[in-house]
């Protein structure tokens, strides 16, 4: 009943930027948490960073400095703004939301996107 697409991701030299975001769409739902993780060839996906509804954010070690999370809750968006980007930050960034409240079906429900690309070069 919801959606979350990814966009944004491309190809970016070494110390460059970009901003993903992520759009929600669907039925009534309320938007709590609202996270990126990344995962990158042959390793684990991780948590990136994470907003709560209230404005409370948490960052990886890795990308503290570098990373800003964001959200318009108006238009259901999450961004992230990324700096200096670095070759080990090359992965696919997956949008989450893990605490989606379904008004429709009275319930939480965790959403994932498809993933949006981000490849940086030496």
């Amino acid at each position: 009943q919801v959606q979350l697409v990814e966009s944004g991701g491309g190809l970016v030299q070494a110390g460059g930027s970009l901003r993903l975001s992520c759009a929600a769409s669907g039925s009534s739902f309320i938007l709590h948490t609202m996270a990126w993780y990344r995962q990158a060839p042959g390793k684990q996906r991780e948590l990136v960073a994470a907003s709560q509804s209230g404005g409370t954010t948490n960052y990886a070690d890795s990308v503290k400095g570098r990373f800003t999370i964001s959200r318009d809750n108006a238009k259901n968006t999450l961004y992230l703004q990324m700096n200096s980007l670095k070759p080990e930050d090359t992965a696919v960034y997956i949008c989450n939301a893990p605490d989606t409240f379904e008004r429709g079906s009275n319930r939480y429900v965790s959403y994932w996107g498809q993933g949006t690309q981000v490849t940086v070069s030496s």
